[in-house]
């Protein structure tokens, strides 16, 4: 019987369960939405109730159920979890309260031992918390800890420095045992196993933060290689091997390969959640009864047939601010009567990619690198108009991978080393990551763009001024009840 694999996708608004086989091929996959949870004017997100283990039961459930295989032909499960989450457990695994998102203010910020609840037993990330809910075990990956924690990446450990402890608020009795990607977590308990329909006893394996999992199923294995990450949140990134570097152009991020880093260019939050936005705002004006993804398949032909510029209208997709400028603001500069809604749309997929070419460039300017291969994954990169502008933009040829949810692919990727499958990880990657097509730049539309590309970049001389008197004023930011990117 030839070996599967289950790779456990928790993102930012729902969790994918996919079965693939040793060559990467997927053969059964689901997805289950995350409820919409609530960002208060005081910077607090909470996953409501217990949503994340919810959602991968819901999602576990239904992948078995269209799988025509046998669930005792997967030889190992992949866990990934939404990065930069804060989790509090008690004795018996079960959360203490709900799940902080990673735009929790909190999150950032250490921990005051005179107001943790006395219940709490772990501090661990989504990940660890859903590898308790699976094995009952206190496990969980080194690389799934960004932010906020006493981790040491060189060590793959958590630091033995006392001082940095004190620093983050976290007694080491109370963080999990740290483990590398495609280390064994534990295993499927019978609890777990009657919820999600998993075989009892399948061992689990570690993967990595969401990012670096996304780039392991990319294939990112060279300097010379950009990926753009067209998700919720939206990043380029590329690798490294100093855990050191990192400038305010462009951060450190630990890969899915032990020993090894990404660097990671400043990113949008709420990146392609803008997409979904404007699709749900004009879908009033769409044909009547088409579904969600007819809408957005109708934005997408309209908008390939507006020219570069939108006719003059410009985007600033700073619908959450980043950390750096927290008194930013989303902006739809130069609207007049005779924009509708594929000019609006395509000035969305424009501002996000003018805005991620200059911070990939600012951080390929900072590493002194030049990028010769564009690779674009997440959800963006299923869309040919967004691939288009890509390509059109950055001026170069910009490749998807075979399969679109990269994340599937790199969490199967440390199953497959973990259970055997493969016996590296740069063995799995040659036979699971597979190229997609390629978009190639049109001349005509790069030249245009180049313009384009100058008048954006000058946008900040005039909004940032502008944003900041507002923040003065006192104004406070309205609260949205939308799940919302890193």
């Amino acid at each position: 019987m030839s070996p599967f694999l289950l790779a456990i996708d928790g993102g930012s608004q729902s969790t994918k369960v996919s079965v693939l086989d040793a060559s990467g091929q997927v053969h059964a996959t689901a997805q289950a939405p995350l409820r919409p949870y609530t960002l208060t004017p005081d910077g607090q997100a909470v996953h409501p109730d217990d949503d994340l283990w919810d959602s991968l039961v819901a999602a576990c459930r239904e992948a078995l159920a269209t799988w025509r295989g046998s669930a005792s032909a997967i030889v190992g499960i992949g866990l990934c979890g939404i990065r930069f989450c804060r989790v509090y457990l008690d004795a018996a695994g079960h959360l203490t309260e709900p799940v902080l998102s990673w735009m929790d203010a909190r999150v950032s910020q250490p921990i005051d031992p005179a107001v943790l609840d006395p219940a709490v037993a772990t501090i661990t990330s989504a990940g660890g918390y859903l590898a308790v809910r699976l094995t009952g075990e206190r496990r969980d990956s080194y690389a799934s800890f960004q932010g906020m924690w006493p981790i040491d990446p060189v060590a793959r450990d958590w630091s033995h420095d006392d001082h940095v402890l004190a620093q983050v608020g976290m007694p080491r009795s109370l963080l999990p045992d740290l483990v590398d990607p495609g280390a064994l977590l534990g295993r499927v308990t019978r609890a777990a196993a009657d919820a999600t329909g998993l075989p009892v006893d399948c061992p689990v394996f570690a993967t990595s933060n969401d990012k670096a999992v996304e780039a392991l199923g990319c294939g990112l294995d060279d300097d010379h290689t950009l990926l753009l990450s067209l998700g919720t949140y939206i990043c380029s990134m590329t690798i490294g091997d100093d855990p050191r570097a990192g400038d305010d152009r462009y951060w450190v991020n630990t890969a899915a390969v032990p020993g090894r880093f990404l660097y990671e260019s400043g990113g949008i939050r709420r990146g392609m959640w803008t997409v979904s936005w404007l699709r749900d705002l004009v879908s009033a004006q769409a044909p009547p009864g088409l579904s969600a993804v007819q809408v957005q398949q109708w934005l997408n032909a309209g908008a390939a047939e507006v020219p570069p510029g939108s006719a003059g209208l410009f985007t600033v997709p700073d619908w959450l601010a980043p950390t750096h400028a927290p008194w930013r603001r989303g902006a739809i500069v130069g609207l007049v009567g005779g924009h509708g809604p594929f000019h609006l749309y395509r000035s969305i997929l424009e501002g996000i990619v003018l805005t991620m070419h200059q911070r990939a460039g600012e951080m390929g300017e900072a590493l002194g690198r030049s990028f010769s291969r564009l690779v674009v994954s997440g959800g963006g990169s299923r869309s040919d108009v967004m691939m288009s502008v890509v390509a059109d933009v950055f001026g170069m040829p910009a490749s998807r991978t075979a399969v679109p949810d990269a994340v599937a692919v790199g969490a199967a990727i440390c199953a497959a080393v973990g259970a055997r499958v493969h016996g590296s990880f740069e063995a799995a990657m040659a036979a699971m990551v597979r190229p997609g097509d390629t978009v190639e730049p049109d001349p005509l539309r790069q030249e245009s763009y180049q313009v384009v590309t100058r008048q954006y970049a000058a946008l900040p001389l005039y909004t940032d001024p502008m944003f900041q008197r507002l923040a003065s004023l006192g104004g406070a930011v309205p609260p949205t009840d939308d799940p919302s990117p890193r």
